[in-house]
């Protein structure tokens, strides 16, 4: 009898990531050179749902503080990225990765690299805890454990805890997170034998799927007829619009853009390495982090696949993520006017991914030092930093119902 193949870790994500995209599991499994049988093991081990695959292991160690202050100091002095790593020792990638991730982003000037800032973030990502939501709480895991037993369906439970908790942000969870603890195995979040009061009673969760139509509603999406009424009238700062302007078909390129309601204030997105999920994620996650947490409310985008991660940005951003109608891009109005704006400094129809991020911030502190009529001719840059001196005064308290 021929042994059974093996296949290394990189053909199980390339899999999954083409499930994600709408191919069938026969589909998925055929595009990355394995039979629909291994496909159809791959998805019964994880219980039908995606898991959250580890990346390659790397042997690379972490930068040590004196490494930082090196990098701060050759960085401000102009040397090159390839010639910082070599004085530290390190690849030119782990020198860029670090730039793009322990830079400060300032109102009114280009983000600035500081050893110390730097350190402290590389701090806290250790000591992060990463576990699920429903391991980190036991009052939100004995409840959900109990609406299960009285035979409510996850995205019940989900809505549940809004009215029974209006006030306790902890006190929330989504459907997808509650099927994930019931479905993917070694997670001991929740009672494997809980699926069986679930209507359908089924040990594997089953994909979705409008005949015809591969590509359908983001997972666990909020609508924006749900966002809050104080991002409409732009007196608090913190309320973003984002979207990706798109380069050539060929070289299916992109660059995402985030833009601040009440000011204007824009930031770029780098993906140099593709515009999917994973890539849009990390990025997002990089790009926000480095906020104050008053400038991190809500983003509203439209319903492109790049955002199937959004659980992911939230969680580790702090943001209320809102998805626009299909085709209304009117609803992200002040996005869709940011984006021609910068069309001028990336056309049409060009490969984007040679943009370097210098570039990018160079672009994005160009329109933020532009005044606009719409502020009183004040530019995006003084307008968000007025907002953060003087914070306006919330007038009362918004309805939850």
């Amino acid at each position: 009898m021929a042994a059974r193949r093996v296949f290394p870790q990189q053909v199980r994500r390339e899999f999954w990531g083409l499930v994600r995209e709408g191919l069938t599991v026969a589909e998925a499994a055929q595009k990355v050179g394995a039979s629909r049988f291994a496909g159809m093991d791959w998805y019964r081990e994880r219980g039908g749902v995606m898991p959250r695959l580890p990346e390659p292991a790397t042997t690379r160690p972490r930068l040590t503080v004196e490494q930082r202050e090196e990098i701060a100091l050759l960085h401000a002095a102009k040397v090159s990225k390839a010639e910082i790593a070599r004085v530290i020792g390190c690849h030119r990638a782990t020198v860029g990765r670090e730039l793009v991730r322990g830079s400060t982003v300032f109102p009114d000037r280009l983000p600035r690299y500081r050893a110390v800032t730097a350190q402290l973030a590389a701090d806290h990502r250790a000591r992060r805890v990463r576990g699920g939501k429903l391991v980190a709480n036991p009052r939100l895991h004995e409840k959900v454990q109990d609406l299960l037993e009285d035979e409510l369906s996850p995205e019940q439970i989900s809505a549940q805890l809004k009215i029974d908790f209006p006030d306790d942000a902890e006190m929330r969870v989504s459907h997808e997170t509650i099927y994930r603890a019931l479905y993917v195995q070694g997670r001991g979040e929740l009672r494997r034998d809980l699926h069986k009061r679930l209507r359908t009673g089924r040990a594997v969760r089953k994909v979705r799927r409008v005949e015809g139509e591969r590509r359908g509603r983001i997972p666990g999406m909020v609508n924006i007829s749900e966002r809050p009424a104080e991002v409409a009238d732009r007196a608090v700062p913190g309320h973003w619009e984002g979207d990706l302007i798109m380069g050539s078909t060929a070289s299916n390129s992109a660059i995402g853009t985030l833009v601040e309601r009440a000011t204007r204030f824009v930031m770029l997105l780098h993906l140099p390495e593709g515009h999917g999920a994973d890539a849009v994620a990390a990025a997002m996650v990089d790009t926000m982090s480095r906020l104050p947490e008053t400038l991190r409310r809500t983003l509203t985008w439209d319903q492109g696949h790049e955002m199937t991660s959004h659980p992911a940005i939230a969680a580790a951003t702090g943001l209320d993520i809102y998805f626009c109608d299909p085709h209304s891009p009117w609803q992200r109005g002040t996005n869709e006017n940011t984006n021609g704006l910068l069309r001028q400094y990336f056309p049409k129809s060009t490969d984007l991914s040679v943009y370097q991020l210098d570039y990018l911030d160079h672009v994005a502190a160009k329109l933020n030092r532009r005044p606009r009529k719409t502020l009183g001719w004040r530019t995006p840059a003084q307008a968000l930093d007025e907002l953060l001196s003087n914070p306006p005064k919330p007038t009362g308290v918004a309805s939850t119902a």
